[in-house]
């Protein structure tokens, strides 16, 4: 009895001593009621930083937007096809849009900003991993991740899927379920790399065999391993179905010329 309690005791001792590898936020907005006070002030920051984000994006143009792992280097073979990526997005006239940190991101943003093509990125604070990429003309920072996700999905015309990690499927999840309950127009979406997507794509096959969606949904996603293919089938998509017209700035809002 006295040597379990003596166990008990010294594995307390080391729970309390235990640093965690990733720290957490200061802030978690959802860790249920507190006064109303401090509802009010996270209700107001959120407020502050979509009409920061407005103002910052209203004139970045048509934009594709890239999604895609934060852990690839340079040497890569997804981070040069997300640069390749880049480099078509700039040469067709768009603006090529990330999460604006490292991997994929950067990789995409640096293949436009090389082609004297727009870049543009939408960061997030993060306490590890993620930190602004230097291939952008323009960046903004959100300190909450369901701000950031509309404002990456609010400006494009089209949605690149290439391999990363559970960031990466959370957008591509709700991109497509935005798209497959028509709260946006059907863009199209392509996801790049078929044997990584391999699993996920039997995954959503079997989602169909079951019911809980339907076969047309799946007609949402273009599959591929070529970037020809895949900037063919959004060029396609665009230019039958859409006309882009420029914005025009309005001087008593102070947006620049």
């Amino acid at each position: 009895m006295t040597r379990n309690l003596h166990t008990s005791m010294k594995a307390e001792t080391n729970k309390k001593n235990i640093e965690p590898i990733i720290p957490s936020k200061k802030q978690v907005y959802l860790e249920g009621p507190k006064s109303r006070e401090y509802e009010l002030s996270f209700a107001w920051r959120v407020f502050k930083q979509f009409i920061k984000g407005f103002r910052t994006l209203h004139f970045v143009g048509p934009c594709i937007t890239v999604f895609g792992s934060a852990r690839f280097d340079e040497h890569h073979e997804y981070y040069k096809a997300a640069r390749e990526f880049g480099k078509r997005i700039a040469q067709s006239g768009f603006t090529t849009m990330t999460g604006g940190g490292p991997g994929i991101m950067e990789a995409a943003n640096r293949g436009a900003f090389e082609n004297n093509g727009n870049s543009v990125g939408c960061n997030i604070q993060l306490p590890f991993e993620q930190k602004p990429n230097p291939y952008m003309q323009q960046s903004i920072t959100f300190e909450h991740f369901f701000v950031r996700k509309v404002l990456l999905i609010k400006y494009s015309y089209a949605f690149i899927i290439m391999p990363g990690g559970f960031g990466t499927l959370d957008e591509f999840f709700e991109t497509l379920t935005l798209v497959q309950t028509k709260t946006i127009t059907q863009f199209p979406i392509v996801v790049f790399g078929v044997e990584y997507h391999k699993g996920l794509m039997d995954y959503c096959n079997y989602l169909v065999e079951e019911g809980t969606i339907s076969e047309a949904d799946m007609k949402l996603v273009l599959l591929t391993d070529s970037i020809d293919e895949a900037m063919e089938h959004v060029q396609n998509y665009i230019t039958t179905n859409y006309k882009v017209t420029p914005r025009r700035r309005k001087w008593w809002l102070f947006e620049k010329r």
